[in-house]
């Protein structure tokens, strides 16, 4: 498996455990539809979360954050239209981007209601 790929597994199952310390429920981790992907769904209260998590090992070549440009946020929200329709009975949505730095110690940074 090549190095990015262990360094994103690893990110997600980072994220998994951040937003279950925070009280989210998870509903779908890689939630998949046609050609898209969500990372996370989560529920916590009465809002839907989709979420995405970006994963780098340091900050050198920038931050994880920096990743998701708007082509991603695209993707991410025509996902997301995809789950409501299946699953209409949502009427509070955000969308969240988690970035983590796997770097000693490990760094968060949730970036919450994310849109272009």
């Amino acid at each position: 498996m090549s190095k990015h790929i262990e360094t994103g597994k690893k990110g997600e199952e980072l994220a998994l455990a951040y937003f279950k310390a925070l009280d989210y429920q998870i509903l779908h981790q890689n939630w998949r539809h046609s050609h898209w992907e969500i990372d996370l769904i989560a529920s916590k209260g009465r809002m839907l979360h989709f979420i995405e998590v970006k994963t780098k090992t340091s900050n050198r070549f920038g931050f994880p954050e920096d990743e998701v440009d708007v082509k991603k946020i695209r993707y991410l929200t025509s996902a997301a239209e995809v789950y409501l329709q299946i699953h209409p009975e949502w009427k509070w949505i955000q969308f969240d981007i988690l970035a983590i730095t796997l770097s000693e110690p490990t760094a968060y940074f949730l970036i919450p209601d994310v849109y272009l």
